[in-house]
């Protein structure tokens, strides 16, 4: 499995050098293992739970330990990791939907291009080409590899990237990834309408191309949504056939079969969805608010609208209604849940430009999807600023372009490339018509479920946190279990997960934020007796043991993914589960309320998804140089209460942390009369407000100069914090 294979370039050169995920020894987890679950234990419960541990260590989890070690070696030439077969599966195989409880979405920033980004045509053009050349260049192998401060990563989710398709399967199979190397078009979905353009030339000399250009895309698009305008919405409603990728996964499948057996057409048309590199999705939508917006990008939107016909019309439908009588409603869908394909990788655009991504998750982790993202982004940044410079550097621009890609509308030397738009049209039985019905609304009581809340913290970011020698990640970790514990009184278990892309396939390990020392911050945090430096130092104690923890995970010695394998390993080989499994201990750490991940750069505005459990939140943060973003989901839980805990949290601890530097203000050129000033610059830092004070020199000379030397510092309110000189910006990122 380690073993190198041909390369065109330099994506996957390092795939062969990289290390093997190791297994880590029984002992070292089940230790891990207690103290990891300590905090979300009762006194007798943890007693309970030293004896389950040690009785499994003695009888079943050595046997199992061998096993997993016997299978992991066996397995080396076809399987990357000793967790990679158990660990897809835990994505493919559970009957559940993949909206809300799966697929992640990223929310862009604005275009930097003003014409481009209040526009729908424009910004889709925009980010549909630039995909199309990162496309092409991964397809050619001139993709970058993925590297951490010089340590390269695996790369191996990339070749799910495009292409790709989630397919179900019925009756309790589990479901399969598809991957269709040679696919050169793009799928758009506009009001529930299905469209496709080919959009790569076929690969000639091992070179793929992109065949057409960004002014070609906002022809063909715009092409698209003339036609897409065509037809009543209520109308098209009816035959969203988008919607069905919303069903539990064995519903699906079986629809999916009942298309495909009633029509050759219908099967035509699934294979032109499947193997299409990415999913545009054209939404006829405004969002009012940022919470709007990320909530599109999650679920779509649910707006029910009524039905309204002149008489020819309602006896049209009244005649249909009579062989459909289940779809005798009044009202059709007019929002964008429907206007979706889940199963695909989709960039989605609003009516204003908004943009951002919803990707299946089974085969590519958020790491992943955030270099596409933010690869495409930084191009459309360097293609704006080359339009600004192209009048000044007539001989070619200096600034490099981040995707090596070539374009190309040469046909000379070959057959000419037909990248006109085409309409797929369904044959749809009436019975699939009423399974698209339930499934929109079954899909709705989920949106309507839904609460999702978007926090912008503004006051400081990583330079803010770094600058105190604190881990900016580990803080924000805090700030979210010390929001919980001043709304609940309580701690719950936590779930971060880590990136293990150091090791061949490496995927994630799940890093548990709720540790003692964490429950130690949220008492004295929120005591009123607790001094400022007690606050303090808890904060740092709790951050840099979570730093800690995260370095384990990294590095493969985490507790979930060790014990979870060595779970899947008694299943596979149908032996009795043991009890350690059934416990209260393995079932208070795996009820994870608070679902948390980090993903995001300057590219993104907003990064989420939905909780992991009917009680839980899903948490997904960005962390930049001066903010902080958070998108947060519940079902029917006070989210906006809990992201208003975080902000209060975020605002005491700027309060007992130091500014960045302090500024020294001077005056030209005078020796002759000093006045000292005092201005607190916290204003924007959460610091006294402005304290003045002036002093006088003696003068020997007089000019009508400034005839004063001002110098600035900034007052603390609490002296226990001293203030930091120079930091190693890298040492705790």
């Amino acid at each position: 499995m380690n073993g190198k294979s041909h390369s065109l370039g330099i994506t996957y050169e390092h795939q062969s050098s990289l290390p093997r995920l190791p297994i880590p020894s029984l002992d070292d987890t089940l230790k891990k293992f207690l103290v990891t679950v300590q905090p979300l234990l009762s006194p007798a419960q943890l007693v309970r739970a030293n004896k389950i541990v040690k009785d499994f260590q003695n009888r079943d989890g050595a046997d199992l330990q061998k096993v997993l070690e016997e299978y992991d070696q066996v397995s080396s030439q076809t399987i990357g990791s000793y967790i990679e077969e158990f660990w897809n599966d835990s994505y493919l195989a559970p009957d559940t939907s993949v909206v809300l409880n799966l697929n992640p979405f990223f929310l862009f920033e604005d275009d930097p291009d003003a014409k481009v980004a209040k526009s729908q045509v424009n910004r889709a053009s925009s980010l549909t080409f630039q995909s199309l050349k990162f496309a092409a260049a991964l397809k050619n192998e001139r993709i970058k590899p993925d590297d951490v401060k010089g340590t390269r990563l695996c790369m191996d989710q990339f070749r799910s990237l495009f292409g790709s398709c989630r397919i179900p399967k019925p009756n309790g199979e589990k479901d399969i990834v598809e991957v269709h190397t040679d696919s050169d078009h793009v799928l758009v979905l506009y009001r529930n309408q299905f469209y496709y353009f080919r959009a790569l030339w076929p690969s000639k000399d091992g070179k793929v191309k992109v065949a057409v250009t960004e002014d070609g895309i906002q022809d063909i698009l715009t092409s698209i949504v003339d036609d897409g305008k065509k037809i009543n919405l209520a109308e098209l409603s009816k035959d969203a056939i988008g919607v069905l990728t919303t069903l539990d996964r064995n519903k699906w499948a079986l629809a999916r079969k009942k298309l495909i057996s009633h029509s050759e057409e219908n099967k035509s048309a699934l294979e032109m969805i499947d193997s299409a590199l990415f999913v545009l999705v054209l939404d006829d939508f405004e969002p009012e608010d940022i919470h709007d917006a990320a909530a599109n990008m999650l679920h779509g939107t649910h707006i029910l609208k009524e039905n309204r016909f002149d008489s020819n019309e309602e006896n049209g439908l009244l005649a249909s209604l009579e062989k459909l009588p289940q779809l005798s409603e009044s009202y059709y869908q007019a929002g964008t849940c429907c206007n979706r394909w889940y199963d695909k990788l989709q960039i989605i655009v609003c009516s204003d430009g908004r943009a951002g991504i919803n990707f299946e998750h089974s085969a590519i982790d958020g790491h992943t999807a955030l270099r596409f993202a933010s690869d495409i982004y930084a191009e459309t940044v360097v293609t704006f600023a080359k339009s600004i410079t192209k009048s000044i550097y007539t001989q070619g621009c200096p600034l490099p372009s981040i995707i090596d890609a070539e374009v190309s509308l040469d046909t000379t030397n070959g057959p000419s490339l037909d990248i006109n738009p085409k309409k797929i049209v369904f044959d749809l039985p009436n019975d699939l018509k009423i399974d698209i019905h339930y499934a929109e609304t079954s899909l709705g009581d989920a949106v309507k479920a839904d609460d999702t809340h978007v926090l912008e913290f503004d006051k400081f970011g990583k330079s803010f946190i770094v600058g105190n020698k604190l881990s900016p990640d580990s803080l924000v970790q805090m700030s979210i279990i010390l929001g919980y514990y001043r709304v609940y009184g309580e701690v719950v278990s936590a779930y971060e997960p880590v990136l293990t892309k150091r090791f061949f396939h490496g995927r994630t390990e799940a890093m548990r934020s709720t540790t003692m020392r964490a429950v130690s911050l949220c008492k004295i945090w929120t005591s009123h007796s607790s001094t400022e430096e007690a606050k303090l130092n808890a904060l740092r104690e709790s951050t840099k043991y979570h730093s800690m923890l995260v370095r384990e995970s990294a590095a493969g010695r985490g507790v979930d993914r060790h014990l979870y394998a060595l779970k899947c390993i008694t299943e596979k080989n149908n032996l009795p589960m043991p009890e350690f499994f059934k416990s209260e201990a393995w079932r208070a750490l795996n009820h994870t309320v608070l679902s948390t991940s980090n993903c995001g750069n300057p590219a993104l505005s907003l990064f989420g998804f939905g909780p992991v459990v009917p009680d839980g939140f899903g948490i997904g943060y960005i962390i930049k140089d001066s903010s902080i973003q958070y998108s947060i989901s519940s079902k029917h839980r006070q989210t906006k209460r809990f992201a208003d805990a975080i902000h209060q949290t975020l605002l005491e601890i700027r309060a007992l942390l130091k500014p960045l530097r302090s500024q020294s203000l001077g005056y030209h050129q005078n020796k002759n009369l000093r006045q000292v000033v005092t201005p607190d610059l916290g204003t924007h830092s959460g610091y006294d407000a402005f304290v003045g004070e002036t002093s006088k020199v003696p003068e020997t000379n007089y000019d009508r100069s400034p005839s004063f030397v001002g110098r600035a510092k900034l007052v603390r309110r609490s002296s226990s914090v001293r203030s930091t000189s120079s930091v190693n910006m890298e040492e705790y990122c």
